[in-house]
């Protein structure tokens, strides 16, 4: 069809524009939008020939200097770690290895094994190092909260005073195993407040605000390292006693209660036991452990959680607890109650996870090989070390796909799926994931039985000759950039660009969202301002899918142009978005799936712009 071109402002009157804004809102649906529309067929599978052909193949190696492959982002800066924090000697040190991030406003908080350092991007291609802080332990995941910033600590050298002499011995009364807390007020001078001792020190931690107690911040703890000695804390104790079972530190979590007018009185307020068996209250009540028979990986013993993931808006989290997938209901925070689990045979090592934002998928990580082994060669199974998909329904998980990162990497490189963030693009579910040396994979899993990737960033190998440790551990989306914590090179900052499965309208629409304060444990409920760019970013995936074609695509931009002209253009705009939204509403029912709910909230979004419009407002 030929788009209609909207009437002048200066000669139509009241019913000419009427009449010829329902003729526009026509012509935007003049075909009918099909009932079979469907997204196209995702990119072949990584075991097709195309696999041969992928850039990322065949990368030279290097610290520093490593070739690398880019598709659909842009590398923006690469901060190297700064002095103290790596060993020239040895890059690939665990010692000193970068580890998980936390935002708040202009800074990122990039944890390290040996501590942390906080850096401000708001010049995304200059990030300024703003202080760093030598506080050994291990593991370092870090979460932000106002003025406070949470440590996890879980090796043996770490010490109560932070000194860097370590703490020797099985047992040492100035050994510090647990959550760190740090008043970061004076960002040039963060001093530590708290220190909260666990029996399995901390591997990862989650915040949780509980709106009924707005004077305590909540830390979900999983301690994953072995049980410490008694004499070194009271009460640790690494079995199962027969005669009393509750006196075990295995198989439960711990919940922290931190004051935020006085965190130095921070304290273990409960320890859920949250895998014990429903019936008969058995504290080890799920996956014993072992393989899952023929050609099945052999999975961790449920005592634990790696990583738990809360979405508050839901009133649930998502534990990666070693030998399952568990959902929680987190209504008490205190109180934790697990509400389901699954068991994935593929999986060696149940490890994060990711809800979509309507709460209707989850995605569980396997770090199979530990995240220290090379795990993403051409002979591993495309379902070992990926990102399991299960869709949620009435508080039920049922498995749907796999993901794992399309191309292969060498003998030389730690790989497996790890830590990654929802990319906020208006109705698509988009995740961009660090995979160690693999690098980082944005993907769609709209449709979780077929995901397929639409960018990466990766470079070659730390060393051609021998596996050293390195890459990306964690990727996240934050505030229109991708920030990346990369294990032996620093802090990487990129941004998405177009391409084939992502447009520009697309990004523009994600970069509507702003986070003042983002740890991605905690993931908030997107929402999306009624705006011309959300509206073009429906309309482009309508096109993409064959719900709408190009010339009905034209018709709505220059519509939307128009509007954002303002005057009398918006004003003939306001009436053809409302006739517009009926028409999209009366044919959303025959579309299928992601479609019609694009429909819908392209409606909406049509609707809510004519309602601003006629208010005078921008």
């Amino acid at each position: 069809m030929t788009p209609i071109s909207l009437p002048g402002s200066s000669a139509a009157g009241r019913g000419t524009k009427l009449a010829a804004s329902m003729a526009v809102a026509a012509a935007l649906l003049a075909a009918p939008l099909s009932a079979s529309a469907q997204m196209p067929p995702p990119p072949p599978s990584p075991d097709t020939a195309q696999v041969g052909s992928d850039p990322r193949i065949g990368l030279s190696a290097g610290w520093m200097d490593a070739e690398t492959s880019i598709l659909n982002m842009e590398l923006l800066s690469t901060t190297p770690r700064p002095e103290g924090f790596y060993d020239p000697e040895n890059v690939g040190n665990l010692g000193l290895a970068n580890s998980d991030l936390a935002f708040q406003g202009d800074l990122v908080f990039v944890g390290n094994f040996a501590g942390w350092n906080a850096y401000d991007i708001s010049d995304p291609g200059n990030p300024r190092l703003a202080t760093s802080v030598l506080c050994p332990g291990g593991q370092g995941d870090i979460s932000v909260y106002r003025n406070l910033l949470f440590m996890s600590v879980e090796a043996m050298n770490g010490r109560i005073d932070c000194g860097t002499e370590g703490a020797p011995g099985a047992v040492n009364p100035e050994r510090f195993r647990g959550i760190r807390v740090f008043d970061i007020s004076d960002l040039e001078n963060p001093v530590q407040v708290a220190a909260v001792q666990t029996c399995r020190g901390s591997h990862t931690h989650t915040l949780l605000e509980d709106a009924n107690d707005p004077d305590h911040i909540y830390v979900y703890n999983s301690g994953a390292a072995g049980v410490r000695s008694p004499e070194e804390l009271e009460g640790c104790i690494g079995s199962v006693p027969e005669e009393d079972p509750d006196a075990s530190a295995l198989f439960r979590i711990e919940v922290i209660k931190v004051s935020l007018a006085n965190p130095e009185d921070a304290h273990i307020a409960s320890q859920p036991r949250v895998f014990a068996d429903r019936e008969t209250g058995d504290i080890a009540g799920l996956w014993p452990g072992g393989d899952h028979g023929d050609g099945s990986q052999r999975s961790a013993t449920t005592n634990h959680c790696h990583d738990i993931t809360i979405y508050p808006e839901l009133g649930l989290a998502a534990g990666a607890c070693s030998g399952n997938g568990i959902l929680l209901d987190i209504s008490d925070p205190v109180n934790p109650v697990r509400v389901d689990e699954v068991i994935d045979t593929n999986f060696a090592y149940w490890h994060s996870a990711t809800f979509n934002n309507d709460g209707t998928t989850v995605i569980f990580t396997d770090e199979w090989g530990g995240g220290t082994a090379a795990r993403c060669r051409a002979e591993d199974p495309a379902e070992w070390g990926a990102n399991a998909f299960f869709r949620i329904e009435d508080g039920r998980m049922e498995h749907a796909g796999y993901y794992k990162l399309p191309v292969p990497q060498t003998d030389t490189e730690n790989c497996v799926a790890h830590n990654g963030s929802l990319v906020p693009v208006p109705g698509r579910d988009i995740k961009v994931q660090a995979w160690y040396q693999g690098g980082i994979s944005v993907f769609d899993f709209t449709d979780p039985e077929n995901p397929f990737e639409i960018a990466h960033f990766d470079r070659g190998p730390i060393s051609e000759d021998r596996l050293v440790t390195g890459g990306q551990w964690s990727s996240y989306w934050y505030n229109g950039l991708i920030v990346g914590s990369e294990i032996a090179r620093g802090l990487d900052v990129l941004r998405l660009t177009p391409g084939e499965h992502l447009t520009q309208n697309e990004i523009d629409a994600a970069n509507l969202i702003s986070f003042e304060e983002f740890n991605p444990q905690h993931q908030p409920r997107i929402e999306w301002p009624e705006h011309p760019a959300v509206a073009r970013a429906y309309t482009d995936q309508l096109v993409r899918s064959g719900a709408m074609s190009e010339d009905q695509r034209q018709t709505l931009f220059q519509v939307l142009d128009r509007y954002e002209a303002g005057g009398a253009e918006r004003d003939t705009a306001v009436a053809t978005f409302r006739q517009a939204a009926v028409m999209l509403r009366e044919g959303a029912p025959r579309a299928d799936g992601a479609d019609r709910t694009r429909m819908e909230r392209l409606a909406e979004t049509l609707a809510g712009l004519a309602s601003a419009g006629a208010d005078g407002n921008d």
